[in-house]
């Protein structure tokens, strides 16, 4: 029997009741291991009752017990890290080291967080006027919440939650139900360290949970990393309700290879950009653009090299360079950006980076970049 992945409310699971289902699939071979619940509004509001009965006990812990709490969190998973990155790495399809870099990542924004006792002091200002003496306080909102993406279940999960938590919050997370297993156990680790009952919630969902979320009133603050779109929904949605939304979009970076480059070095930065996580984060380098010919065939051939090096395995296979994208959805995507570039003319020969996720643009030495010769995932 498909297991479940339930909701975590108040400190313990939460039996789903809207009789609706996604399934969490198996990167390396497409077949369903889990299924995760998609929250109704109903259940939404349930979870947000449970932020908000939490929240006041919270806010009313001071700051260094708050972060004693988040210490004892920080041992807990680094002790787990390695079954935590295996867990990561079979429902995302990265590989365990990466895996290991998405929690990292988000551990360091939780050792940031340790400094609240300091980073929430107040200003007083002496005689700003006369007889006028002027300071100011740093107080929790209440409850707020994160809407998390695939390609970090780890570390933007904990981005959002480490400075809320720290600064008195309750937090209401709706991560990603492709890979959903890493923020429960997260959530789990948290109650664990100490972490009132309440005060960290998980609930999955899709639209309408999200929907859910920005229209309850007592949600404060949203906080979003995903699509370009759904960035400017959010964004709109929440601010239009007097809510404060931190919202980050589709991101694309882009490197200029001049002449002079150290083009090992920089077919290495490629290699990194383009295939680390099998291309599935922000971060990458999607579009290269040398300047001149001779800089981009140099470049190609290095790339051409390195491409047939990397290795393909399964994501806690120690040997592979990659592993599977998340779903079969996203390799067909990957798939028609490689034949719309092989529509536009992209090369085939064995001097070009045929198997690159990267696109190469060509640049002339006037800076005009000449036709892609192939499509960024």
């Amino acid at each position: 029997m498909t297991r479940t992945i339930p909701h975590f409310v108040s400190g313990s699971p939460l039996t789903p009741d809207s009789g609706r289902f996604a399934d969490v699939f198996d990167p390396s071979t497409g077949a369903v291991q889990a299924r995760v619940p998609l929250a109704t509004a109903d259940e939404v509001r349930r979870v947000i009752d449970a932020a908000e009965a939490a929240q006041p006990g919270w806010a009313a812990t001071n700051p260094q017990k708050r972060a004693r709490v988040l210490m004892r969190f920080l041992d807990l998973v680094h002790r787990e890290i390695d079954s935590l990155a295996e867990l990561l790495s079979r429902e995302h399809g990265k590989t365990f080291d990466d895996a290991k870099g998405d929690i990292q990542r988000g551990l360091e924004v939780i050792e940031f967080a340790l400094g609240a006792p300091h980073l929430l002091k107040g200003e007083y200002s002496n005689g700003a006027g006369a007889g006028i003496d002027v300071y100011s306080m740093r107080q929790p909102l209440g409850v707020v919440a994160g809407i998390t993406p695939f390609n970090f279940p780890a570390m933007i999960p904990l981005w959002k939650a480490g400075p809320a938590i720290a600064s008195g919050n309750a937090f209401v997370l709706k991560p990603s139900e492709r890979d959903p297993s890493v923020p429960v156990r997260l959530a789990e680790l948290f109650l664990e360290a100490g972490l009132p009952a309440g005060v960290f919630n998980v609930v999955h969902g899709d639209k309408e949970a999200v929907d859910a979320i920005l229209h309850d009133d007592r949600i404060k603050a949203v906080g979003f990393v995903g699509s370009t779109p759904i960035a400017e929904y959010i964004y709109e949605t929440a601010t239009a309700r007097g809510k404060r939304a931190q919202c980050f979009g589709g991101a694309k970076n882009h490197m200029v290879v001049m002449p002079d480059a150290d083009l090992d070095q920089v077919a290495d930065a490629l290699i990194g950009a383009g295939y680390g996580s099998a291309g599935e984060r922000c971060m990458a380098i999607s579009v290269a653009v040398p300047v001149g010919e001779e800089t981009g065939d140099a470049l190609a051939a290095k790339l051409a090299e390195r491409v047939g090096a990397l290795r393909v395995g399964h994501p806690l296979d120690p040997d592979a360079d990659f592993g599977p994208l998340v779903t079969r959805a996203a390799v067909e995507r990957v798939e028609g950006y490689i034949q719309k570039g092989v529509d536009e003319g992209r090369r085939s020969s064995p001097t070009a980076a045929d198997s690159s996720s990267t696109s190469i643009r060509t640049a002339s030495t006037s800076a005009r970049p000449s036709s892609t010769t192939s499509r960024p995932t």
